[in-house]
């Protein structure tokens, strides 16, 4: 028995969930990791000029924004390839880790310090994620690209996109000028509604 199980490890272990899971453990960390770069080129940006926050733009002349920009692309890459081989439901819920590996390095690199809330949205993120993975339905065998077009031009799709688009509009067109300087959730807002779309287009 022991050794059946250890068999069927090791099959799991060399197929293409494994290189997902590898790619999306890296995208991870690239994405986590850019957050800080880019703050500490925003702030390098900001001591010799305008700040971003009071419109300048500074922080384009800044080689560690832009390095923090480019890993920031480079794990959007290996998140994007991710889902070319493991299932959605496993590649989605690891982009969680981004944000803990995120709040990690600002506690290490930038002297940041950690608070209860933001140790209570780390593990929030994980006990999400876990949830996600243990309770996900079986994922629909896709073979052809009509199917594809199909299944995108469903109106239950169709209404949601709609929905997402819609509000996106008007959180960048009416409350962002209103209340961007103020309130993050209207950026949280954008980011979650297009990140949705997002991802349902690459299920």
């Amino acid at each position: 028995m022991a050794s059946s199980s250890s068999s069927s490890w090791r099959e799991g272990m060399s197929s293409d969930n494994i290189k997902g899971l590898v790619l999306a453990l890296s995208s991870s960390f690239f994405i986590g990791a850019s957050f800080i770069v880019k703050k500490k080129g925003l702030k390098k940006a900001g001591a010799s000029g305008i700040r971003a926050g009071s419109g300048g733009y500074s922080y384009l002349y800044e080689p560690l924004w832009w390095v923090g920009m480019i890993t920031m692309i480079v794990g959007e890459i290996a998140n994007f390839a991710a889902y070319a081989f493991a299932p959605a439901i496993l590649v989605t819920p690891l982009g969680a880790l981004s944000i803990i590996i995120s709040a990690a390095l600002a506690h290490i690199i930038l002297r940041e310090r950690l608070h209860i809330f933001g140790v209570l949205g780390c593990a929030l993120c994980v006990v999400g994620s876990t949830t996600i993975v243990l309770h996900a339905p079986q994922e629909r065998e896709i073979e052809s690209v009509p199917e594809v077009w199909d299944l995108a031009m469903d109106p239950a799709f169709l209404f949601y996109a709609a929905l997402v688009i819609t509000a996106t509009f008007i959180l960048v067109f009416h409350f962002i000028p209103l209340y961007g300087q103020t309130h993050i959730m209207v950026y949280i807002g954008v980011c979650s509604l297009v990140g949705s779309l997002s991802v349902c287009l690459i299920i």
